[in-house]
């Protein structure tokens, strides 16, 4: 099996038990090694008291990218550690667009940056995640 392949897979493995994205309607494409899109429209729940998203669905939009960029190996791995940095805001019906990459992977630890945008491409916020692989297989 290829590396394109195993992230295919990966994903497919992460998609079947992610309630959360799929309840807030986010979708992942474009999964490859070390890489991930997700996608997501702000819906009028997830606005807060200014009127804009709240950054919590920003954060969680940014954070799926990260997991389904971070999982392209056949390996469980997780979040070690995060943090975003918000640019601007984003209303509801904007969809928002969160590219993850990999920066670096060493031993079963990796960093990824996100990139969130509204369709318009103005960057709304800036995500950084640290990973840790776990000793388990991907799908058992």
């Amino acid at each position: 099996m290829d590396e394109h392949e195993v992230a295919a897979r990966g994903a497919a493995a992460m998609w079947a038990g992610d309630r959360a994205s799929q309840t807030l309607g986010i979708t992942v494409s474009d999964v490859s090694p070390g890489r991930a899109t997700a996608r997501m429209t702000v819906a009028p729940t997830m606005v807060n008291g200014h009127a804009i998203a709240h950054g919590g669905y920003v954060f969680l939009l940014a954070d799926t990218a990260f997991a389904f960029a971070c999982n392209t190996y056949g390996m469980v791995t997780v979040a070690r550690s995060a943090d975003v940095t918000f640019l601007a805001p984003a209303a509801q019906g904007d969809e928002l667009v969160a590219e993850a990459v990999e920066r670096h992977r060493a031993g079963r630890n990796g960093l990824y940056d996100v990139t969130v945008r509204r369709a318009d491409g103005t960057v709304v916020a800036e995500f950084r995640g640290h990973s840790r692989e776990l000793s388990t297989p991907l799908g058992s």
